[in-house]
């Protein structure tokens, strides 16, 4: 009788789970025919911590596979307790039949200009938006602290006028494809021609050179950290991306190449870690399990035979957004390998551009090369939204977008960085 009890206490515990989790993945209906089918109350949904189904079933399979330690590794790959928990993105993307609700995109402007001494090939954000940091043709990475360019907007201040650029690094001897900040230490990190992948630690103010160096075999073209900060993914010209554990540096293939044969254009893993995505220069996606490293979504062809220069998981790791020199935006749904949605109407063939989400992902950004302008369109309708001259001599060739508020910064080879900022 006692276990019978504790068999229906479960079973309520599970279906509760189970509804949780539709929910969180924005699935309302297939939650509520659960909930009536197993007269689940919604309340009980509501309480369960957000992903805790998915935390659950990853220490249940590790445990299979090794015991406690195998689960105790398992968190750490993204799926314990101090994981980052699964965003819930603003906008539904399986919604159909949205046309002619577009939002309007704020107005922007740019606030701050600096500069390289030759053409400025990438940026990137810090995870909480605090800083960020460009590479450059030129060798040097500039590493930009946001509050300061804040200040330089509304005047000097009785400390003197404010300087935006706080540090400079000088090691690599090629030009910078890439870099990454480490989700919890104060470390970026560098992807160049010269086969490095450099570290630099930018809580010392006098340091300029790296403290650690991984001597890749080959041109590193893109580098992501997993969001554990114990491991990192590089994209390289070599077909397969390569996996350092960080305090080893001992470098993973995966055993399941799924036949590409193309230099990798950019990696990133999605917000849990529990699945990155490689995008290619033969046009392809692929979509990989980030514990396995087994390739679970390849999407051939994605963009044509044109070159896939950039892919980003949205929050909820339901979708990608994909950038190629087809000159096409696109959103897969990761499940499925179906195209959800197409962002058109610029062109792109030249540069290793990227298109980004803004911080809520409502808008999609890009570059149109031949019209020089950075270009908006709304997430969920497709529809462009606004074109803003991009203020440079000549197309960008990269942009980023805070993680946590509408600011974003655009480089390119004329060597500027400028950094837009929504006006009130």
């Amino acid at each position: 009788m006692n276990e019978a009890v504790q068999e229906a206490k479960l079973l309520r515990q599970v279906n509760a789970l189970i509804v949780a989790h539709l929910r969180s993945q924005n699935l309302g209906q297939a939650a509520a025919a659960v909930a009536a089918a197993t007269m689940t109350p919604i309340s009980a949904a509501e309480s369960v911590p957000a992903n805790q189904l998915l935390r659950l079933v990853a220490k249940g399979l590790a445990a299979e596979r090794g015991g406690g330690a195998a689960a105790s590794a398992f968190d750490s790959a993204g799926f314990g307790g101090v994981a980052q928990p699964l965003g819930s993105s603003a906008v539904d993307f399986s919604m159909q039949d949205v046309k002619g609700s577009s939002k309007s995109f704020p107005k922007h402007e740019v606030k701050h200009v600096s500069d390289h001494k030759s053409a400025a090939r990438c940026a990137k954000f810090s995870p909480d938006g605090k800083y960020f940091a460009t590479g450059s043709a030129d060798t040097s990475i500039k590493f930009f602290e946001v509050a300061k360019i804040k200040q330089t907007m509304v005047g000097d201040s009785k400390d003197g006028p404010a300087r935006p650029v706080i540090r400079t690094f000088y090691d690599h001897t090629q030009a910078i494809n890439d870099l990454d900040f480490h989700p919890e230490s104060p470390i970026l990190i560098s992807a160049a021609k010269d086969n490095t992948i450099k570290f630099f630690d930018f809580s010392k103010t006098n340091a300029r050179k790296a403290f650690r160096v991984i001597q890749d075999t080959h041109n590193v073209r893109s580098v992501c950290f997993h969001p554990c900060g114990d491991y990192l993914l590089a994209g390289t010209d070599h077909p397969v991306a390569h996996l350092y554990d960080i305090n080893t540096f001992t470098c993973y293939l995966s055993a399941n190449a799924q036949d590409s044969s193309s230099p990798i254009n950019q990696v990133r893993y999605s917000c849990t870690g529990s699945l990155y995505v490689t995008a290619s220069k033969d046009g392809s996606l692929r979509i990989w399990d980030g514990v396995s490293a087994e390739c679970v979504r390849p999407i051939i062809g994605a963009h044509g035979s044109a070159e896939a220069t950039s892919a980003v998981f949205t929050k909820d790791e339901r979708y990608v957004l994909s950038c190629g020199k087809d000159s096409r935006v696109k959103l897969w749904e990761v499940g499925t390998g179906r195209l959800v949605k197409q962002y058109a109407g610029v062109i792109r063939r030249q540069f290793r551009c990227q298109a980004v989400f803004n911080e809520t992902e409502e808008f999609v950004l890009s570059v149109d090369e031949q019209n020089n302008e950075v270009v908006v369109w709304d997430a969920l309708t497709a529809e462009k939204v606004a074109r803003l001259p991009s203020g440079s001599t000549g197309a960008p060739r990269w942009l980023d977008h805070s993680p946590i508020e509408p600011v974003f910064v655009i480089c390119g080879n004329d060597r500027s960085i400028r950094f837009w900022k929504q006006t009130v």
